[in-house]
């Protein structure tokens, strides 16, 4: 076939050359052929989803262990507040206690 002919002038080529067969060849092959790629789509999301949830999941272990060791530092901070607090009451008590018996 020459350049100028279009993709629906071979189609009406190959229906008068070859009649029903080739219509219905070319309609189980349209079939098939959509039903691949339906499918491959249908996989390629699944297994998107899949990394997609494991890739969540992963974030989370890793802000869960980072709350955890937050969690961790202020309490140790909180424990050497309260340490230094008690140092400091002791210390003025001993204080008060010492200008009075002066």
């Amino acid at each position: 076939m020459d350049e100028k002919t279009t993709i629906l002038q071979e189609v009406g080529a190959a229906f008068r050359d070859h009649g029903v067969t080739a219509a219905i060849t070319a309609l189980v092959g349209g079939t098939i052929a959509l039903l691949a790629a339906v499918t491959r789509i249908a996989f390629t999301n699944d297994a998107m989803l899949a990394r997609l949830d494991l890739e969540l999941a992963a974030e989370r272990d890793r802000a869960d262990r980072q709350r955890a060791e937050d969690r961790h530092d202020d309490a140790d901070r909180l424990e050497r507040i309260e340490a230094d607090i008690c140092a400091m009451r002791d210390l003025m008590f001993e204080a008060f206690q010492r200008g009075r018996t002066d």
